[in-house]
């Protein structure tokens, strides 16, 4: 990233914008809090807010294809982790139907809240067919 951009990086000129997914600042996490019981898992996880200003300053600083990356991840951030595995599994190549494909692009638009990563699903179910990637239903 460019040093060119006033809030980079983040942490040493907006560490107001930064905190853990638990709400807590992220300057107070660190070693010595970890290592005294201070922490818990959600006090070592990005939130979605840290991953939307890094996303801000990636855009601004003319790195839009990891803005866009930063600003999906952002969205995720409210996805169950066994969730999360299962839609892995199935944006893998050969690991899925174009329905299944397509309902895990609605549920993450719907339930979730992600368009982003339902317009990445999408875009890959559109790449799958045109290449032959997707299962096909045995029967």
């Amino acid at each position: 990233m460019s040093d060119t951009n006033p809030d980079y990086p983040l942490m040493e000129h907006a560490p107001e914008r930064l905190r853990a997914a638990s709400g807590l600042p992220l300057g107070d996490v660190s070693v010595e809090a970890a290592g005294a019981g201070r922490l818990g898992i959600a006090d070592v996880q990005i939130s979605a807010e840290t991953l939307r200003a890094q996303a801000t300053v990636a855009r601004g600083s003319g790195y839009a294809p990891l803005a866009d990356n930063l600003a999906r991840a952002a969205e995720l951030t409210a996805v169950p982790n066994d969730e999360l595995l299962h839609m892995y599994h199935l944006m893998r190549p050969g690991r899925a139907t174009g329905a299944e494909l397509a309902a895990l692009a609605e549920r993450l638009e719907r339930e979730h809240e992600a368009p982003r990563c339902a317009e990445l699903v999408r875009a890959a179910l559109a790449v799958y067919e045109r290449r032959g990637l997707l299962r096909r239903d045995e029967g």
